[in-house]
């Protein structure tokens, strides 16, 4: 048996979506910038896409700026947003994916000030912190849903406390986009992160949501593409699955929620009766998303455990020079290091369904007992 919980991390490409990109790897091979009727059938897919991206997150077209992901979406937002400003502040939260975390540290080398705003043990942003920090303008970045403990900010609050500090405010929406509504326009933000593979889509697309008067410079020059902001022949194939993964996600949204809520809730109750510390319950976040850990069990070596078992899920802690360092997303929660390592991820998604979860469940219990055992054994 193999079962996958780990839709948090990429997402398998949906049948539909893939019958949408084939053509444009066979015959629709066209260059979307050449005159001709190959290229001129390749613009009309990539434009056509481009609509759909934008009605799923309620903003222009020409506001939707492809990428090769999420990554580089929000590379271009801090370095092409900070290109054309004078240095300044800027501002994002101590739980920031690495790719808003390091461009944002790169911008100090340069004249720029950092501002980690605090968050409290649910991974809710402080909003008296975050107040100060937009008072001195700049650039400010706060992701909309936490890929690792699932926490969904108020953007919406957020973004109106920057504007009233002159502050250009982004919000990373990868892990949001395909879980809960998204509207551009309404959450008032003048840039947004999205990428196809969260949504049942291509690997190698993504897109940067821009407002037109946000004064952005590239961060890749060449023939002009994309508005300019983006140069480099385009991955048709890979944006027209992700326009068609935009229109799905966006129909079968509601009904995808309540299907993996209702799975989340037996998992969490399950993993309360076995003595797990469950990390931001009682706040707003995603449907499909838990995050736990056990006392004294290391997570890497529990989420091997449950490989071996047949069950894929994401440990919270990080590997760098041999050494295995406890989520910075946890720590930034206050959570103890020694059970920061013990984190594991659950992230539920399409086609889960209840015998998976219920078997998870028992092959946990039994991987629980079998390392407890161990380790009270190399104790005695």
């Amino acid at each position: 048996m193999s079962v996958y919980l780990d839709f948090n991390a990429t997402t398998p490409v949906r049948e539909e979506v893939l019958d949408e990109m084939l053509p444009w790897l066979r015959s629709g091979f066209g260059n979307p910038s050449s005159s001709h009727y190959l290229g001129r059938a390749a613009r009309e897919a990539m434009e056509h896409a481009r609509s759909r991206v934008a009605d799923a997150v309620g903003c222009e077209p020409r506001e939707v700026i492809f990428t090769s992901g999420g990554t580089e979406a929000n590379n271009l937002f801090i370095k092409g947003l900070a290109s054309s400003l004078p240095p300044s502040r800027i501002s994002i939260s101590s739980i920031e994916h690495p790719s808003i975390a390091k461009p944002a540290r790169s911008l100090t080398r340069s004249g720029w000030s950092l501002h980690a705003i605090s968050v409290d043990e649910n991974g809710l942003l402080d909003m008296d912190d975050a107040g100060n920090a937009f008072s001195e303008g700049g650039i400010a970045s706060i992701m909309f849903a936490n890929n690792e403990c699932g926490v969904v900010q108020d953007i919406r609050r957020i973004a109106e406390m920057a504007k009233s500090g002159r502050t250009w405010m982004h919000t990373d929406a990868v892990q949001a986009f395909g879980k809960i509504p998204l509207d551009f326009k309404a959450l008032g933000v003048h840039a947004m992160s999205l990428s196809a593979h969260k949504i049942y889509g291509p690997k190698g697309a993504g897109a940067l949501i821009v407002d037109g008067r946000l004064p952005m410079m590239p961060i890749l020059e060449g023939g002009g593409q994309e508005s300019g902001l983006r140069s480099g022949t385009e991955n048709v194939a890979a944006i027209a699955g992700f326009g068609a993964a935009a229109e799905i996600a966006v129909s079968r949204m509601a009904a995808l929620t309540e299907a993996v809520a209702s799975l989340n809730g037996k998992l969490a109750s399950a993993l309360a009766a076995m003595g797990a510390v469950l990390f931001s319950r009682n706040v707003p976040a995603l449907p499909n998303t838990l995050y736990f850990a056990f006392e004294g069990l290391d997570g890497g070596t529990l989420v091997t455990e449950m490989d071996r078992a047949g069950f894929s899920v994401a440990s919270g802690s990080a590997c760098s020079s041999g050494a295995t360092e406890p989520s910075s997303t946890l720590l930034a929660m206050g959570v103890n290091p020694d059970l920061a390592r013990g984190a594991v991820r659950v992230s539920l998604g399409e086609g889960v369904v209840d015998e998976q979860v219920s078997a998870f469940i028992a092959a946990l219990k039994s991987t629980i007992s079998r390392l407890s055992g161990m380790m009270r054994r190399l104790q005695a």
